[in-house]
This record gives structure tokens, C-alpha cells and sequence, in this order.
């Protein structure tokens, strides 16, 4: 008996020693921080949105047609059902979700950069507003962080203002994007989308465009600024026709996030990018960033680098229904001016928005 306790004891105290042991080694192994953590809430963040970006419609399309030769049809049928009754919604103000601007995955996605926006002056819930976005990037992430998202505090900088974002139209003819889309305030960048937000929506509507738009994109690179500017008046044209005010913003750091391989102007390569962004709405940037696993790897996600996005003063405008091309010159002349007082203003506040620009470029 006195042998078998023992025999228990000792395997009592080789069972604690081992639990020791172990403890030491678990206690041992480097725990994350919380530095750590943040890091990679920020990354997964970026991640899903440019997976969302650039993957959710064409998969969502080529899923919805391989469902239509299975057993479950039913659901490609019922879907392409919906998008015939609900083929309008996008022109007509799309359909926002306010719980989706102030979801929590925005707030790691603007600090990975960070995003920044600076108010410069008011803006009155008595008008409506067209922003121009310059510069144009690669994926416009300072323009969709700041009007999409209320990540950098867009409301309260601006209260009873309601910001909206435009896009390439063909990007609401793919399945669930367009749902995607809609619910954070996107909307086509065609006449009849953005003059009903500045006629039948009442006022207090702000609606920025990417003016230099896919072309703008090609000429995309760290440390010069090119924008496209001179020959684009159709945003003066719509802000004359419907009374509203025309605001220049621009992002500061918003070329640094991606290294892209630029074509030189006449060469085979740049003339087949401008063919297919003129047959397409966009132009097929040969671009990289950083990996997901480190900084030092590459990839297709954003370097973190700072952008600050900087909104100017407006420029009022008069309606005029039939604007003639002298008119329209004239405030597109203002327009101009008041763009690059705003980047002579700013672009030495941070030795990260110092660039190289070239103003303008037809």
C-alpha cells in the first residue's frame, strides 16, 4: 500500500513539474502587443477593401452565371430579376446605409495611412455642392475614405452636408457590387445621376468627382503631380445648370501609395492603355504596393503613407440653364484658380505632401 502512494505522489509531482514546465514555455513565447494588433486590424482592413474593390463584381458575375447551370438557378433568376425592377436606383440617389459609413473596419482602414482631412472653409446646408477630387491616384483612396466613410469626420466638420462620390457607371451593371456600392453613397458619374442629387434631392448635397478620371491614373506616380484638367468643363457645365457651388479638394499623398510602371506618350503600350480606357471607362494600370506578409514584399495592396485631403473654398455660381462655352470657361477659369491657390497653400504644411506638380494637362 505504502509502495502504490508512493508511486502516486511521485507521479503527482512529476505531473506538477511537467505543468510548470509547460507554463514557463507558454509564458516565454513573445505575446502580441497591442501595437501589434492594431497593425494587422489596419492591414485586414486595406485588405478587404481592395479585394472588394477589385474582386467582388467579376467573381459575383461568373458565380451567378455558373449557378444558372446547376440546380440552383432559381437564385441567378430571382437576382437578375431584382437588378430589371431595381435598374433605376442608382441614377436616382442610390440607396445609402448610414450603418455602413460608421462601421468600425473604416477607422483601422484610415489609420493604416493615415487619412486625414483639413477644412479650409463652410459649406451652407442652403446649397448644393459639386467637389472636385484631384488628384485622380490609382484606387482613389482619399476621396472614398473621406466622402464614403465617416471615418475622418466628414459630418461634423461639415454639418447637414451630405457627401456623395461618383464612379464609372458600368461598375453598377455588376452583381452585388452595385448594392455595395450604393449603400455607401457612390453613384454613376453620368448627367442624369448627379442632376437628380442637385435638383431632386434638395439641398445640402455634395457631390464629388474625380475629375481628371482613369486617364488622369496613367500619368499616376510618387513625387509628380499631373492632372487633367484643361479640357474637362462638364462638371462647370452641370454646376451652372443647377445653381450648385464648385469646391476644389485635393489629397496630398494620395500618388505615393502605389509604384506604377509609366509609358512614355507615344509608345505602343500607352497608346493600347488609352484605347482600352476609351473603350472601357478604365485604363489598366501596370502598378504594384506592398505584400500582405511584409512591407519589403510586393503586392497589390497601398504602402502606408500619409494622405491629407485639404477642401477648399467655393466658388459660387449662378444658375444658368443654357450656359454658353463663354460662361462655362469663365468659372471653369475660376475653378482652376481657386484649385491652385489651395495647393500653393498647402503643399509645404508637411514635408509628406511636398510634390513635383505640372499644371494642367489637356
Amino acid at each position: 500500500m505504502k509502495t502504490i502512494i508512493a508511486a502516486c505522489s511521485q507521479n503527482l509531482s512529476g505531473s506538477r513539474a511537467s505543468l510548470h514546465a509547460a507554463l514557463r514555455t507558454l509564458l516565454a513565447v513573445p505575446w502580441p502587443s497591442q501595437r501589434d494588433v492594431r497593425a494587422w486590424l489596419q492591414l485586414l482592413a486595406v485588405l478587404q477593401w481592395v479585394l472588394s474593390f477589385l474582386l467582388l463584381g467579376p467573381v459575383t458575375l461568373v458565380l451567378l452565371i455558373y449557378l444558372v447551370f446547376t440546380r440552383f438557378w432559381p437564385i441567378s433568376a430571382l437576382y437578375l430579376a431584382w437588378v430589371i425592377f431595381d435598374w433605376d436606383t442608382p441614377e436616382k440617389g442610390g440607396r445609402r446605409l448610414p450603418c455602413l459609413r460608421r462601421w468600425s473596419v473604416w477607422r483601422h482602414f484610415r489609420d493604416y495611412f493615415p487619412v486625414k482631412l483639413v477644412k479650409t472653409h463652410d459649406l451652407s446646408p442652403g446649397h448644393n455642392y459639386i467637389i472636385g477630387s484631384h488628384p485622380h491616384g490609382i484606387l482613389c483612396v482619399g476621396a472614398f475614405c473621406n466622402f464614403i466613410t465617416g471615418s475622418t469626420g466628414f459630418s461634423e466638420l461639415f454639418p447637414g452636408i451630405r457627401p456623395f462620390l461618383t464612379t464609372l457607371a458600368g461598375n453598377f451593371r455588376l452583381p452585388l457590387f452595385r448594392e455595395y456600392l450604393m449603400s455607401g453613397g457612390l453613384c454613376p458619374v453620368t448627367r442624369r445621376a448627379i442632376g437628380h442629387l442637385l435638383s431632386k434631392n434638395g439641398t445640402g448635397n455634395a457631390v464629388a468627382i474625380v475629375i481628371g478620371g482613369a486617364a488622369e491614373s496613367l500619368s499616376c506616380s510618387p513625387g509628380v503631380t499631373t492632372l487633367i484638367l484643361k479640357n474637362r468643363k462638364g462638371f462647370v457645365r452641370m454646376a451652372l445648370q443647377h445653381g450648385a457651388f464648385l469646391v476644389p479638394s485635393f489629397s496630398f499623398g494620395e500618388n505615393e501609395l502605389f509604384r506604377q510602371v509609366v509609358f512614355e506618350e507615344g509608345s505602343w503600350m500607352r497608346a493600347v492603355q488609352q484605347r482600352f480606357q476609351k473603350m472601357m471607362g478604365f485604363a489598366p494600370c501596370v502598378f504594384y504596393g506592398r505584400g500582405l506578409t511584409s512591407v519589403r514584399s510586393r503586392g497589390f495592396l497601398p504602402y502606408a503613407r500619409p494622405i491629407t485631403t485639404v477642401v477648399g473654398e467655393p466658388v459660387t455660381v449662378p444658375k444658368i440653364e443654357e450656359p454658353s462655352s463663354e460662361v462655362v470657361d469663365l468659372y471653369h477659369g475660376m475653378y482652376v484658380r481657386s484649385l491652385l491657390k489651395l495647393f500653393n497653400d498647402n503643399k509645404t504644411k508637411a514635408s509628406s505632401w511636398r510634390q513635383k506638380s505640372t499644371w494642367p494637362r489637356s
